[in-house]
């Protein structure tokens, strides 16, 4: 079922790579210092590329799934 569709675990993967993303991001902000100053910036727009793909794949499996793929 889901668990076999590829897709769905492209979308999963790429869900878990936001969080990561999202966490170091806040991790650094909240500790601030030469990491946040040097990083924060790069962080925020590696967070928002990784979010549009994770949105694709998401409604890329929901169009698919519909349609019966």
């Amino acid at each position: 079922m889901l668990s076999s569709d590829p897709l769905f675990i492209a979308a999963v993967i790429a869900c878990l790579v936001v969080l990561g993303v999202l966490a170091v991001g806040i991790g650094g902000f909240g500790k601030g210092g030469a990491f946040n100053q040097k990083h924060g910036n790069r962080m925020m727009r590696w967070r928002l590329y990784a979010q549009f793909i994770a949105v694709i794949l998401i409604v890329a499996f929901v169009y698919f799934r519909q349609k019966g793929a």
